[in-house]
């Protein structure tokens, strides 16, 4: 029986990559929904008259008219006139996603990017389908409110490292787990002190030496951001204090993540960097789909390299550390003074060390706060703690 899947951000590079394992395992899944920001009509059209999809949805209304006229066009060209295809019902607004995640479906994999994520994540989970998450964001931000939502088994990582670390302890006890090492690949700038990274430019920071990704995730791993939020998520998917969870660089990426045990045990999971394989696990967990990807060639020689990560230069894992252990809105407010501080970085209004610099002061500026300690975790707290440091980030680009 095939899984019928819904993917949000479809036209993102999580989106497409999971419409290129679907489309290679059409016994194994079936499209019935897609989402997507709507600032690409033409692909998203596409994807929907390839799969047959019956609901698309965009989160800019603005953008619905060309999308539905996209839609037609691309039905043209497939025979509709002949009553070969048919135009999918269009959902548009803000809360489109979210309307989406709670459609009839086996598995909504979430490939947005950054904060909106979150409902969409919450819809899924209280739908009762399993959530496939590669949108981070919404996990680190809702924190208890997604972990608690979330049924046993029903929330599967579908970042390499977290699902690296998720197939190194399948069948062990959580007992016996001394520790998690995160891979990092370094990003561009590995070996550069914190004055060699002053003049960075926008370009620079987007040559990602190993991965091909959008421009925020690109930008988050050169200031290795992106790995103090995973390090976030690896503590709240698997309930290991972050005393636990450690960091190591590895510039080529082939090992995703270890899961150190007590008995000095180190299970690895290693494979080539290709996204195609967590995403296809996470579609089909637990099962494997095979040949998602291709494996390690053990018939040429090959080195692997770990070393130290550089907190001097890159403290943005410490940052992360210290919002995650406060727990609460720490984690939101961290994460949206990033993603304004990277847009700003991309704009050319902030350089590239103000980035972590600011992010930093926005955190320390909230959790001075006496209130927040006190305040429990609830929707609304992170809504509005999101909106705050968003605020608070722009004043002080602004300023800077």
């Amino acid at each position: 029986m095939r899984k019928r899947v819904a993917i949000l951000g479809s036209t993102g590079s999580i989106g497409t990559q999971a419409l290129e394992v679907i489309a290679a395992n059409p016994d194994r899944f079936e499209v019935v929904a897609l989402a997507a920001g709507g600032s690409n009509p033409a692909l998203l059209a596409q994807q929907a008259i390839e799969f047959d999809v019956p609901l698309v949805a965009v989160a800019r209304a603005s953008a619905a008219e060309d999308v539905q006229l996209a839609l037609y066009a691309e039905a043209q060209k497939h025979g509709y006139a002949h009553g070969d295809h048919r135009v999918p019902r269009l959902l548009a607004g803000p809360a489109a996603a979210t309307q989406v995640a709670r459609t009839e479906c086996d598995v909504v994999l979430n490939g947005m990017a950054g904060a909106d994520g979150l409902l969409p994540t919450l819809a899924a989970l209280d739908a009762g389908v399993t959530l496939a998450l590669a949108n981070k964001e919404s996990l680190i931000i809702g924190g208890e409110l997604v972990t608690g939502a979330a049924k046993p088994g029903q929330l599967v990582p579908v970042d390499s490292e977290h699902s690296a670390l998720a197939q190194a302890m399948r069948g062990e006890r959580r007992e016996d787990v001394r520790r998690l090492i995160v891979t990092a690949s370094g990003g561009p700038f590995r070996g550069r002190t914190r004055a060699e990274l002053a003049d960075v430019t926008p370009e620079q920071a987007m040559a990602h030496p190993t991965w091909d990704m959008g421009p925020v995730i690109t930008i988050n791993s050169a200031t290795l951001i992106n790995k103090g939020l995973e390090v976030i998520e690896a503590n709240l998917l698997f309930d290991i204090g972050f005393d636990r969870i450690d960091v190591v660089v590895h510039p080529t990426s082939i090992v995703h993540s270890m899961v150190e045990f007590t008995d000095g045990a180190t299970m690895v999971q290693a494979s080539p960097p290709d996204m195609k394989l967590p995403i296809a696990l996470g579609l089909s967990w637990p099962d494997r789909v095979p040949a998602a990807a291709a494996g390690c060639d053990w018939t040429r020689p090959a080195t692997w390299e770990f070393f130290p990560l550089d907190n001097e230069a890159f403290p943005a894992v410490m940052l992360a550390r210290r919002a995650g252990t406060f727990g609460r809105t720490g984690p939101a407010v961290l994460n949206a003074a990033n993603e304004v501080c990277v847009r700003a970085f991309v704009d050319s209004d902030l350089d590239f060390l103000g980035i972590v610099d600011l992010v930093g002061a926005v955190l320390e500026e909230h959790l001075a706060d006496p209130d927040v300690a006190r305040q429990e975790m609830t929707l609304e707290g992170v809504l509005d703690a999101d909106a705050w440091a968003r605020t608070r980030a722009a004043e002080l680009v602004e300023q800077r």
